[in-house]
């Protein structure tokens, strides 16, 4: 499957530049500081996901845009899925979605036992569901903590802060849907 060679960086500037926004302003907007945009933009330092989607909602937009090729379809062959991994993270992501400009998105999700997907809660418009295939995870849904084995499944507001860890001694493998498209 072939991994999406990106630059976050230069995309993160495109952008902002295009919305006249200095880097001082979009650090405030973002809450994060205008030295770690600045890193992101020249591609010395590599952005969480917590951080992406600061940043993302500070620019108006959603993190898959740091991401989009502008693929096109409805077919998403197995061996043309895309795979995203989000540096400083140890999630691997499978778009099963044709592009990321629909109403709704759809991921395979890949976690290594004992690790998380994101150092602290995240929130975000919309609601998603999603399907544990194999291993067994915990989703922290606000002060919530929910265990799903395989086949188990769960459905929530994403607004609410949340995140996920594999509690398992195996990769776990699952699938979500999301509405509106977070990525």
């Amino acid at each position: 499957m072939p991994e999406l060679d990106i630059d976050i960086g230069k995309k993160l500037r495109s952008l902002r530049k295009s919305k006249h926004m200095s880097i001082e302003k979009l650090a405030e907007k973002a809450s994060l500081s205008a030295g770690l945009i600045s890193q992101i933009e020249r591609n010395l330092n590599s952005p969480t996901v917590s951080t992406l989607y600061k940043i993302a909602g500070a620019l108006g937009t959603h993190i898959g845009y740091f991401f989009d090729d502008n693929r096109q379809g409805v077919v998403v062959k197995k061996n043309e899925r895309r795979v995203i991994k989000l540096p400083m993270s140890n999630l691997t992501y499978e778009m099963l979605s044709p592009d990321m400009d629909r109403k709704m998105e759809f991921l395979l999700v890949r976690l290594k036992p004992g690790e998380c997907d994101n150092k602290e809660q995240i929130s975000h418009e919309g609601e998603e569901c999603g399907i544990v295939l194999e291993g067994c995870m915990l989703v922290k849904w606000g002060d919530m903590e929910y265990t799903l084995e395989e086949g188990d499944s769960i459905y929530f507001d994403s607004d609410v802060p949340h995140r996920y860890f594999n509690v398992g001694g195996i990769e776990c493998v699952s699938i979500w849907a999301m509405t509106p498209p977070s990525f």
